[in-house]
Formats: structure tokens, C-alpha cells, sequence
């Protein structure tokens, strides 16, 4: 990739981060609440607080996609992912791959144990849950591992419709994953966002420096030094 793609990754890396940071404060200060409590309850049964809107069979369908960012499903999609691309010789996108990844999934439980935000309590959950609330696991972590799993299989493609196509799936993955975990009433809005902010944030700037590292972008010159004199 170019110049210019690497740095609207590191500029949309950045606003991941500052979209984070004001996602966070809002949350801080409980003035995202009565916004996440409307939004949780929009999707449910009016008369029953336990049944999400639609038939049975949606309801389903979006348990198996939030399986796809469960820890199991991304783990062992990206370890096949890395052993892959070792095999195909392509070691510097199978180490950005799992730094993603194993950086996404330490961000995200240090940041639930430093926001300590409860799960939502409005209505019985559609998954079973076991860490806190903020910012959502699921979201952030498909963020990092899809996305990043999207760049590397792009740069391995030649088509440029087909490098559109790989990225525009990881996109739909990881906002479905997201949106899943709203409509199972686990998560609240904001918890997605900030996973989404977060880990895309994650994925690009591990994509980034990637990139300069391969293409020699960050070399330090050094000078022959003075000839002795006679």
C-alpha cells in the first residue's frame, strides 16, 4: 500500500481512539444511560421483557452470530489464519495477525476490570456472560481479528474488487457480531460502540506499523564518518 493509505489508517486509528474516549466519558458520567436503557428495550417484547422482537428462528440465527466472536471461534479462526500464512511463507502478516488478536484480547479484559460497568439488568439474557460490561468483548475482538484478518487477505489478492469484497466482509462480520450482542440484551449500545472504536482502532495501527516496518518507512540514516587526515 502506498503512502496515503497508511496514513488515513493511522488518522482513522486515531479517531477510533478519540471516539473511544468519548464514549467512556459519557458512560463516566451515566449520561449515556437512559439513551442505552431505551435502545436495550426497543428490542423487546413490549409484554414480555424475555422475548426479543421477531420469530424464533431470528432469534437463533443472531445466537450463532454472536458465536462468531465468542473466544473459541475467533481463537481458532485466527491460529488456522496464522498457521496458513506461516506455511505460505507470509510471517510478517501471520505476526500481525496474532499480535491483533492476542493485544485485542488483553485490551479488552484490562479495560472491562478498569470500567467495571454491570451487564444490563433490564431483561433475562439471550448468552451466557461471565466478565463486565464495558467495553463489549465480542465487538472488540471481531474488530481485531476480522478486520486485521480482512487487510491480510486483501494484500494477498490482486483483484481490487476482490480486496473490496475480503474487507466488506470483515466490516458485516463485526457489525453483526456487535448488533447481536445488543439484541440478546447482554451488552449495551455503548458497549458496542466503544468495542468497535476500540478494536478497529487496535487493528488498524497494528496494520500500520506492519507496513512501515516492511516497506523500510522507519530507518534511522547514519552518516560514513570524516576522513583522517594526512
Amino acid at each position: 500500500m502506498s503512502e496515503p493509505f497508511l496514513i488515513g489508517a493511522l488518522v482513522l486509528a486515531s479517531a477510533g481512539v478519540w471516539a473511544f474516549c468519548e464514549i467512556a466519558d459519557e458512560v463516566v458520567e451515566g449520561e449515556s444511560h437512559e439513551m442505552d436503557k431505551r435502545l436495550v428495550l426497543a428490542l423487546r417484547n413490549a409484554d414480555d421483557l424475555s422475548d426479543p422482537v421477531g420469530p424464533k428462528w431470528f432469534e437463533e440465527m443472531v445466537r450463532d452470530i454472536t458465536a462468531l466472536g465468542g473466544v473459541a471461534v475467533v481463537t481458532l479462526t485466527a491460529v488456522i489464519a496464522v498457521v496458513f500464512l506461516w506455511v505460505l511463507d507470509k510471517r510478517q502478516q501471520a505476526v500481525l495477525l496474532l499480535a491483533a488478536l492476542v493485544g485485542g484480547f488483553l485490551l479488552s479484559y484490562g479495560m472491562k476490570a478498569l470500567f467495571d460497568r454491570p451487564r444490563p439488568n433490564l431483561t433475562p439474557h439471550g448468552s451466557y456472560v461471565y466478565t463486565r460490561s464495558f467495553p463489549s468483548g465480542h465487538a472488540m475482538v471481531a474488530a481485531c481479528a476480522y478486520l486485521s484478518l480482512g487487510a491480510v487477505l486483501a494484500e494477498l489478492v490482486r483483484p481490487r474488487a476482490l480486496k473490496f469484497f475480503l474487507l466488506a466482509v470483515a466490516i458485516g462480520l463485526t457489525i453483526a457480531i456487535g448488533a447481536s450482542r445488543v439484541y440478546l440484551g447482554v451488552h449495551w449500545p455503548t458497549d458496542v460502540l466503544a468495542g468497535w472504536a476500540a478494536g478497529g482502532a487496535w487493528a488498524l495501527g497494528c496494520w500500520a506499523v506492519a507496513r512501515l516496518v516492511h516497506l523500510g518507512k522507519i530507518q534511522i540514516p547514519v552518516e560514513d564518518p570524516p576522513a583522517a587526515a594526512d
